[in-house]
């Protein structure tokens, strides 16, 4: 995600840290699944732009309820829109550093 984030977005996707890929055990923030996040205080709603590792991800009900949950304790009270979205397919490319570095050190 490259853009400039709102002190609010910053607290949100750093808590999107403890949202764990359970086949890759690597958070998903820095497997770069989180393609794009927005908080719009007036309206009271979150909107997320999530990809999973490949579409037929047989866990992708709960890393998408996982987020869910995880921004409702950041944000309670805000209406929560998560979108999968497969453009551009996700790669390891897409990885922070320390995203790489927990994947390979297991």
């Amino acid at each position: 995600m490259n853009k400039i984030l709102t002190p609010k977005e910053e607290e949100l996707l750093k808590a999107l840290k403890d949202v764990i890929d359970p086949e890759l055990m690597v958070n998903i923030v820095d497997l770069g699944l989180v393609y794009d996040l927005t908080i719009d205080e007036e309206k009271k709603t979150v909107n997320i732009d999530l990809t999973l590792t490949s579409p037929g991800c047989p866990l992708g009900d709960m890393i998408t309820e996982d987020t869910r949950q995880m921004t409702d304790s950041v944000l309670p009270g805000y209406e929560i829109d998560i979108k999968l979205v497969w453009n551009p397919p996700w790669s390891f490319e897409m990885m922070t550093e320390d995203g790489r570095n927990a994947l390979y050190r297991r």
